[in-house]
């Protein structure tokens, strides 16, 4: 590469990249090429996912992107001393040269389906996403009758990722054949789960993936409105779609008469009202109409009467972001991945105690000891992995004798977990998971809407019922009364808040029975 040919160099703008400085070492590389007289292109593109190594910094060579990483501002003018805009930094003369970014092993042992664009492009730059596939997913649900499209859907196994599993095309089926004089597509992006940050990622990363999703989504169920509930504390998310949302108006790929084919979708961002359980479907809703977040009695069920009393298509960001790639490609190149009635991929979280945090997209059947140590480099302390939370806040505790537990919906339901939204936080072995269990049951306590006993009530009582427990306080009635109390809040509670809170309540009295006192009494209970 010529020293005097325009060089690009790519600077996430994720907000992970700029929580570790990628503004201020995006700034250090424009100042440096000035003072050194070396023609750039600078991109802000997303981050890889490979957060222990933002700010990533990369450059183009005929090769191929070259990354270096983490880079931080005062770290810039070696780069350049070592020649990175030439291709020539290697390993011998930069200690944080990566190589080609693609062979990093983190990156290269993924199946990147849904995040193929996102660390690739300019996450607001339509032309980028035209570019790497985009809109042609669309331009192939036009041509197709409603019918088809969800059609579609339902053959590629998409099943929802926002934490229930529900069939998409099933769902999309039900509105579809609702008789109304509008209907609606509600994404829920109230991503508000300990530990997940793929929805952020795909709103921030690649913006016009989740658009066309919806887009698609509205042509499939004859919707004319899209709404987008992202939550309060992603102003970068809500800044980034409602970019490419004018963008998107502007080149005809939303609003009226779609692409000259007589269809119509607009689509607009609603702020969240910061409250958990707006995450729930119907609370969203409630929200969304500008109420106060509370869960509504099913049935009805959205799908009939939703927002505003119509039929409403409720997915999450990664539902309705897999569209596009299943439209594109075909569902049976979509169904090809994954394993069981569990197709395609995931886009899994690492958080928590963990060496390499991260996102990791896989296809279903990868086991939880694979995500912990082939990919997060096992615990940052060095100890021993002991208990490992999937599924968010509400998510049962695994133990290391469940590591080997394939991601599979089935799976994990058959050893009392659930996959939810994909998030992993890891604990090592100091962890108190008596404590754990009075934080999931304090979580209820705090977040829950208030609207139905058991969560209301039962959370409450069940705080008061841990530090009993934990000051060893009658502890085996106060274990049994537990477990009597978790039974309640799953069979009687109005919503998942309540009926999930027991998970992590009970899956740590039942694989750690010793940080709850005597273990003959923790099972006898």
């Amino acid at each position: 590469m010529s020293a005097t040919k325009s060089v690009t160099i790519f600077v996430p703008r994720d907000s992970t990249a700029l929580a570790l400085g990628a503004n201020e070492t995006a700034a250090a590389i424009v100042r440096e090429a000035k003072a050194r007289g070396i023609d750039i292109k600078l991109v802000r593109n997303g981050s890889r996912g490979m957060f222990w190594l933002e700010p990533l910094v990369e450059v183009a060579t005929d090769a191929g992107r070259i990354a270096f990483g983490p880079i931080e501002e005062h770290e810039v003018a070696g780069l350049f001393d070592a020649g990175f805009t030439t291709g020539k930094a290697e390993k011998q003369t930069h200690p944080k040269a990566l190589g080609l970014t693609e062979e990093i092993p983190y990156l290269k042992k993924q199946e990147r389906l849904q995040f193929v664009r996102v660390g690739i492009t300019d996450p607001v730059s339509l032309d980028d996403y035209l570019a790497h596939e985009g809109y042609v997913g669309l331009k192939k649900a036009i041509a197709m009758e409603p019918a088809a499209i969800v059609q579609e859907v339902t053959d590629s196994g998409l099943r929802g990722r926002g934490g229930a599993a529900f069939p998409t095309g099933i769902k999309w089926k039900t509105v579809l054949g609702a008789e109304a004089d509008q209907k609606y597509i509600a994404c829920n992006a109230d991503e508000g789960d300990s530990g997940t940050f793929s929805d952020r990622m795909v709103m921030e990363d690649d913006p016009f993936m989740l658009i066309e999703g919806m887009t698609i989504a509205g042509l499939a169920v004859n919707a004319t409105e899209g709404y987008i509930y992202v939550r309060s504390e992603y102003p970068h998310s809500i800044a980034n779609l409602n970019e490419a949302i004018v963008a998107a108006n502007a080149a005809g790929y939303l609003g009226k008469n779609i692409l000259g084919s007589g269809r119509t979708f607009n689509l607009q961002v609603r702020k969240a009202a910061g409250a958990y359980v707006c995450g729930e479907e119907t609370a969203m809703l409630e929200s969304i109409e500008g109420k106060r977040g509370l869960v509504r009695a099913k049935p009805p069920l959205p799908a009939l009467q939703g927002l505003f009393g119509k039929p409403t298509v409720i997915n999450n960001v990664i539902s309705l972001s897999a569209v596009p790639l299943i439209l594109s490609r075909g569902a049976t190149f979509y169904k090809d991945f994954g394993m069981g009635r569990s197709r395609g991929t995931l886009p899994m979280q690492l958080a928590g105690n963990l060496k390499y945090g991260g996102l990791v997209e896989k296809a279903f059947g990868v086991t939880l000891r694979e995500l912990l140590y082939d990919f997060g480099g096992g615990s940052e302390s060095g100890r021993p992995i002991r208990a490992v939370q999937v599924g968010g806040p509400l998510g049962a505790y695994m133990p290391e004798s469940l590591f080997d537990t394939p991601f599979d919906y089935e799976a994990f339901a058959a050893v009392a977990s659930t996959v939810g939204h994909g998030g992993l936080v890891a604990f090592d072995d100091t962890v108190d998971m008596a404590k754990q269990a009075r934080y999931a049951m304090h979580f209820c306590a705090v977040e829950s809407c208030g609207k139905c006993t058991p969560c209301r009530i039962g959370s409450t009582r069940g705080v008061e019922v841990m530090d009993k427990i934990i000051a060893n306080q009658n502890r085996p009635q106060q274990i049994h009364l537990l477990r009597d109390l978790c039974d309640v809040m799953v069979t009687g509670s109005l919503c998942a808040m309540g009926n999930m809170t027991p998970f992590p309540v009970l899956s740590a009295l039942n694989h750690f029975p010793e940080d709850f006192g005597d273990q003959k009494l923790a099972s006898a209970a």
